[in-house]
């Protein structure tokens, strides 16, 4: 039982973790920091730090292996340059996803950045001829009538950026294809590995669409390598590893219930840092999304007979 506590809050802390960037974010564009610098130094400071993390255990872990007299581990069968490729679409879920708060309230942004979770469902439809099952109908239905809520369509005084909704969507839309290739490419290689060759994808698609200019006038060491560590930090090195151990001590159904914790606490985030108005209203819509993420990782007899 300690070791499940331990693990849920494993979990639950990468999920805090995720939920802050969208505030940091909106401080750095305060800051005066343009897309391009933000979402280059956060990809680039994540890749520094996961290949020296993996350098360090690879090193341990040969020692460890000389010590033992262990015989050396299969070569990796994943080519590496299939990882980086998938690792691109994380580049273009942080472009996408911070054009958006940019633009939108962070608050709205969460919430069109969890609308991976129909996507997802008809991606997979279409792809990969997976028909959604009746249980995952409705819950998408859940989660679209979460969003109207939560997304305050419903109040008069609400002006949603038209460029901005669509900013989001595609970050969604990137999301989820990144779920769907991570699950797949790379599985037989150590976590730290496979996380450093996707936020090594991640940062050659964000240094071709923004070039780093910032290395060459003055603006990285003037302080957005600063902002850099902490998006590196929250977004791509603390959640992944905090997840890669605690889920397997929880389960994959808990560990993704606890991982919706990014939701509420971006909102939270939002309310009280940001000061953006979260009425009742948007709090509803946030509770059904969150209801509709428990229902969808519940395992029942019948659901799981429906699945089948």
């Amino acid at each position: 039982m300690n070791e499940r506590i331990k693990g849920g809050l494993l979990v639950f802390l990468g999920a805090v973790s995720f939920g802050l960037l969208s505030t940091i974010v909106k401080f750095a564009y305060e800051q005066g920091y343009t897309l391009g610098e933000i979402t280059g130094t956060q990809s680039f400071s994540g890749m520094v730090i996961l290949w020296a993390l993996y350098m360090v255990s690879a090193k341990i872990k040969k020692q460890d292996n000389i010590t033992s007299k262990e015989k050396k581990e299969p070569t990796d069968k994943t080519k590496w340059w299939k990882v980086c490729i998938a690792g691109t679409f994380t580049g273009l879920v942080g472009i996408f996803y911070y054009q958006c708060v940019k633009l939108l309230p962070a608050s709205i942004a969460i919430i069109l950045l969890m609308q991976y979770l129909w996507i997802s469902v008809l991606i997979e439809a279409v792809v990969f001829k997976k028909k959604p099952t009746r249980k995952q109908l409705l819950l998408l239905c859940i989660v679209l009538a979460g969003t109207l809520l939560a997304g305050g369509l419903f109040s008069s005084t609400i002006e949603l950026n038209l460029k901005g909704v669509i900013f989001g969507l595609l970050a969604a839309a990137s999301y989820a294809i990144f779920l769907m290739t991570s699950g797949r490419i790379g599985n037989d290689l150590p976590v730290l590995k496979k996380s450093a060759l996707m936020i090594t994808g991640s940062c050659i698609m964000t240094f071709i669409i923004f070039p780093p200019l910032f290395f060459f006038n003055g603006t990285y060491l003037g302080g957005l390598y600063l902002w850099g560590l902490s998006l590196a930090l929250f977004g791509t090195v603390v959640p992944p590893f905090f997840f890669s151990m605690g889920i397997p001590r929880v389960g994959v159904s808990i560990g993704a219930i606890l991982s919706a914790a990014e939701l509420p606490v971006a909102t939270l985030s939002s309310a009280f840092i940001l000061k953006e108005n979260v009425d009742a209203i948007k709090w509803i819509g946030v509770i059904l999304i969150l209801l509709a993420i428990v229902a969808t990782n519940i395992k029942t007899r019948d659901l799981n007979t429906e699945t089948d």
